[in-house]
């Protein structure tokens, strides 16, 4: 198996790289840790995306950080002053984890300039009255922006799974040594329990999981249901970064000698990574196929984890 190594939209894992400084572990280890391959979730009948139900990367983010014995200050809300002045304070005693942020709300990058509700972490570097300065995952170190505008893009009005605008992370502290072995072995029952379909998860109405959800999803394609804006979304997007989480976990569960499983994540990747030709083209057929052969490899995968992981309690607890 060819691990994949290249570009991709791991915004907040490479954040969280950053700004856990010396001796993180790599973004594709983070990524997994989240627990973000372990699924498929169609939010509300509409939004498709290769994570599990009920997840999103708050929740990811905090349990990456507890599985590798840090912790951080979490804050969030108040008006823009109140949180630039939280933000100053943050970044005196080292880099910040800043997000979720609008994504079409940061100017530095091309074709933005309106809200979207796309979510985006950076990791701030230095603040002013007049500039922030941060390091950008989407490409673009060094990044700067003048503080009102980044100000505006932090405020994440549109992105949906915030309660509270100006979501910070800061002063990162190792409060235990934890291999990322350790790591990647506590994480499996929380990956376990996310392949699990239940209904005590909070989910916006009409949201279907795994097998259901990939089903509804190749109806819409089949039917011509999608609409283009979803479809846009997968073509540039969900399909992606879902290949690639897939296949990142593959190659840590290989790693961890979880063989059986690492095997069905690497098909998985292929199936899912070979639509992206498809979908660009309009060969429905071929994508509606792929996506139902794929519907049925979550409950195998989580089959073949239940016969060496321990469950433990509810993915996402504390959320």
């Amino acid at each position: 198996m060819t691990s994949y190594i290249g570009s991709g939209p791991y915004c907040f894992s490479n954040s969280l790289c950053m700004a856990l400084g010396e001796g993180a572990p790599p973004p594709a280890l983070l990524e997994v840790l989240t627990g973000s391959p372990f699924g498929f979730q169609l939010i509300a009948g509409e939004v498709p995306l290769f994570d599990p139900l009920g997840w999103d990367p708050e929740v990811g983010l905090d349990t990456a950080i507890e599985l590798l014995g840090h912790t951080c200050e979490r804050s969030e809300g108040d008006d823009a002053d109140a949180a630039l002045a939280r933000l100053e304070a943050a970044v005196e005693g080292g880099s910040a984890l800043a997000g979720p942020l609008d994504m079409g709300l940061l100017l530095h990058q091309p074709c933005s300039g309106s809200a979207t509700g796309a979510d985006h972490y950076v990791t701030v570097l230095a603040v002013d009255e007049d500039t922030v300065v941060f390091h950008d995952p989407h490409g673009h170190p060094y990044a700067t922006l003048p503080t009102a505008v980044f100000l505006e893009a932090w405020r994440a009005e549109k992105v949906a799974y915030i309660e509270q605008p100006y979501v910070l992370r800061s002063a990162f502290a190792r409060r235990r040594e934890v291999t990322p072995d350790e790591a990647l072995h506590a994480s499996l029952p929380r990956a376990l329990a996310w392949l699990g379909i239940r209904e005590d998860r909070e989910v916006p109405p009409g949201s279907l999981g795994n097998a259901q959800g990939l089903e509804r999803l190749a109806e819409q394609i089949a039917t011509g249901e999608l609409v283009s804006d979803t479809r846009e979304m997968l073509e540039t997007f969900s399909v992606r970064v879902g290949a690639r989480r897939l296949s990142d976990a593959a190659a840590a569960l290989a790693g961890s000698g979880h063989h059986e499983a690492a095997g069905l994540l690497h098909a998985q990747a292929k199936l899912l990574g070979g639509l992206q030709y498809p979908l660009v083209t309009g060969d429905d057929a071929t994508v509606v196929s792929g996506l139902r052969r794929l519907a049925p490899t979550y409950d195998e995968l989580r089959e073949t984890l239940t016969r060496t992981v321990t469950p433990s309690g509810p993915a996402g607890a504390g959320r």
